[in-house]
């Protein structure tokens, strides 16, 4: 709809400037040394040994690049992979509303039962105690996303050690969407399950080289879990995708090695979430916080009572903004008043888009 009515897109999230020229000439490097055929199924050995740094680095966990780490076709790619591995028939995962759209189709595809709670706004943080009330015998896993697309919540150290609790009372899985891990702000800590290690040992977390460098359709991520699990997650991979896409491997490999490469990702979209709130600050459109990922929801309560997917229906035809609305994160399509807007543009683009919001 957004190309069809020539709008300004800030709906999907997919940034429209550009990707390093280091990065896309190392990746072309790949290529010239012939790394264009098919890499092991884990991934190349060069990036999961930087990934094992990273980590080290960062979150003070030694994982094995051999056996912990996986490389994958993307962070949709290794949900599929977790979420196929550990729910059989009749399990129940227990996730978030609102919540990335693929977890409950693979879930059901698994021919397991999503168990959907809401998180709870206006902060939309997680009700622990309804999470305790609804773990049943049946219950297999718990699906995490933090940083938090669609809504840019983030748990906290006191969310983590609930969860904790949880998994060890209750032998539960816990599958961590973590790929706005270094898009965060007012300098929080990303509280990555890597840092709990009573969570790590029932955990899958995944990551997404696309996200943070600003190279979504290149669909290069990975799964770090221990190595028991790692090795159920490979028996699906291995047939999924057999692996990775291998010049791409390469050059992530080699660009990640300087730190400065993502550590000032918190600071480059921290400036560009303010500055659209900026430019909508005379607009009737309200921001909701927003302390992690590159989106945003706006509550238009000021201006109209229509639904959220009639709202974004209209703005894109008739005012030449698309955005999303926020009930499509929803199992029952709640109406929540909010729509989603990606403000992972460039300046041009964020100042055009406010031009036309604030007419409405």
């Amino acid at each position: 709809m957004a190309a069809d009515y020539k709008a300004v897109n800030l709906s999907q999230g997919f940034p429209d400037f550009p990707v390093s020229e280091e990065l896309i000439s190392l990746v072309n490097e790949g290529m010239q040394k012939g790394l264009n055929q098919y890499s092991p199924m884990p991934g190349l050995p060069l990036l999961r040994e930087a990934i094992a740094e990273k980590i080290d680095r960062t979150y003070s966990l030694n994982v094995s690049p051999d056996s912990e780490i996986t490389i994958t076709a993307g962070g949709t790619q290794a949900l599929f992979v977790a979420i196929t591995a550990l729910v059989e028939e009749g399990d129940e995962v227990i996730m978030f509303d609102p919540a990335y759209d693929s977890y409950d189709p693979t879930i059901r595809l698994s021919k397991g039962i999503p168990i959907h709670l809401e998180l709870k706004a206006p902060f939309f943080g997680i009700d622990w105690d309804e999470v305790e009330r609804s773990i049943t015998p049946k219950t297999k896993a718990i699906i995490i996303n933090t940083p938090h697309n669609p809504t840019g919540s983030v748990l906290t150290n006191k969310d983590m050690l609930k969860l904790e609790k949880l998994v060890n009372e209750h032998d539960l899985y816990v599958i961590s969407d973590e790929v706005y891990e270094h898009i965060i702000f007012e300098n929080k800590p990303h509280e990555s399950i890597l840092k709990y290690p009573g969570i790590y040992k029932n955990g899958i977390a995944i990551f997404s080289f696309g996200k943070t460098f600003h190279a979504t359709g290149w669909k290069t991520g990975y799964m770090v879990a221990p190595e028991a699990i790692t090795r159920e997650l490979r028996k699906i991979h291995q047939f999924n995708v057999f692996c990775g896409n291998t010049p791409m491997q390469y050059g992530i490999a080699h660009y990640m090695q300087n730190k400065k490469n993502y550590s000032g990702l918190p600071e480059f979209y921290q400036r560009k979430r303010d500055r659209f709130a900026e430019l909508l600050a005379p607009s009737r459109f309200e921001a909701h916080p927003c302390y992690g990922t590159y989106f945003q929801l706006f509550s238009y309560d000021k201006i109209s009572n229509k639904p959220d997917t009639e709202m974004a229906e209209w703005m894109t035809k008739k005012h030449g903004v698309a955005t999303i609305p926020a009930s499509v994160f929803y199992e029952n399509g709640e109406h929540i008043n909010y729509i989603r807007i990606c403000f992972a543009k460039s300046d041009e683009t964020l100042e055009q888009a406010a031009e036309l919001l604030c007419k409405i």
